[in-house]
């Protein structure tokens, strides 16, 4: 049996006469960047999350940095963020001069263990960023009582959570501001690099709306040095067919992680934890780990079982990252080197599911 990591054949036939019309009305409308269905899909994905706005860009990396420079956060400011994440989190830090501090990690649910956050804070520290990585929530209550103590300023990464509940809100709508990407692998993605910003603050809204769109509010008037970052309309089209079916397509990932959870009980793999009411899962990823991952990864490999690393070198490990490297931070290696990542999208098969769990039970 052969079972990719990852695929959307199954979400694009379900609705292939929706994405299909979707992208001959825009082709038709002869109108492309910053127009009609932008706005529609800003209006439903603002619903959706349970906030006032949304602001349609580029994608996930300028959705961060956007949000930063609305902030006038920049050089001679530091940002806390997890040690254990996709670089992109730092990349924004990075891009609007700011300097990334990490914080390790909970081993228990890989995002960022706030009992360390108070330790890295300091005189130069301005933002948190709380990342719900590989779909579950983070700690978003404690690290909101942190920054309000410190008069610090929260923002979310969650590029990989749409959808994801935290004591009974969405993502998106537990902090000033969040980034989400809508890479095509995302629990919802585009069919190319997308990505917003969503908030409730309407100062925040209208600087983003004008920094993606080079620094203009009224064409050819450019009232600050803004980039050019905008969610074209093929993709906001896209994004507006698909999103009606986000909630089931992330129950049937619910669905698949509770047969993992429940079926895979070799004693040398160390599993996620199971979503919950306070911390509503949608299972970007599904993670293991495995202190013999090298091993495992190639016996699944041999077996037709699709498996990924995220993230194999940590941040502060990263050329891009050589000034960190005095940090030592053995949570976020420890994780790097042990964490394997095994099928998990929309349509796996019940047959499918069983075969995983039972080549995973039979590797010794």
């Amino acid at each position: 049996m052969n079972i990719p990591f990852s695929t959307f054949e199954h979400m694009h036939l379900e609705i292939n006469e929706k994405l299909n019309n979707a992208l001959l009305k825009v082709l038709n409308s002869n109108y492309y960047i910053l127009g009609n269905y932008c706005s529609i899909f800003e209006e439903e994905y603002a619903r959706y999350c349970g906030v006032s706005y949304c602001i349609g860009v580029g994608n996930g990396l300028d959705a961060l940095t956007l949000i930063l420079k609305a902030c006038d956060i920049g050089y001679g400011d530091e940002v806390i963020i997890p040690s254990n994440t996709f670089i992109a989190t730092a990349l924004a830090v990075s891009k609007v001069g700011a300097t990334p501090v990490l914080v390790e990690p909970e081993l228990a649910t890989y995002n960022i263990d706030v009992s360390c956050i108070e330790k890295a804070i300091t005189q130069k520290t301005r933002a948190i960023i709380g990342v719900h990585l590989q779909g579950r929530p983070a700690d978003m209550d404690s690290i909101n009582s942190i920054a309000n103590r410190y008069n610090l300023l929260v923002f979310e990464d969650a590029a990989q959570a749409h959808g994801a509940h935290y004591k009974g809100n969405k993502v998106g709508a537990l902090s000033l501001a969040a980034g989400f990407s809508f890479y095509p692998s995302k629990n919802l993605g585009a069919l190319g690099d997308a990505g917003c910003v969503t908030t409730n603050n309407p100062d925040i809204a209208q600087k983003v709306s004008i920094l993606r769109n080079y620094g203009s509010n009224v064409k050819y008037s450019h009232i600050c040095k803004g980039e050019n970052s905008r969610l074209d309309e093929i993709q906001a089209s896209i994004l507006s067919a698909k999103l009606p079916f986000l909630d089931k397509w992330n129950e049937d990932r619910r669905v698949t992680a509770k047969r993992y959870l429940e079926g895979i009980t070799n004693p040398l793999v160390t599993l996620p934890l199971a979503s919950d009411t306070d911390y509503e899962h949608v299972y970007h990823l599904f993670v293991i780990r495995c202190n013999r991952r090298d091993d495992l990864k190639n016996f699944l490999n041999n077996r037709g079982i699709g498996t990924t690393e995220h993230y194999p070198i940590p941040i502060h490990l990263q050329e891009a990252y050589k000034e960190l490297n005095k940090n030592y931070l053995p949570l976020a290696e420890e994780i790097s080197k042990t964490v394997l990542s095994i099928p998990m999208y929309y349509g796996l098969k019940d047959d499918e599911i069983q075969y995983v769990i039972d080549t995973i039970n039979s590797f010794i």
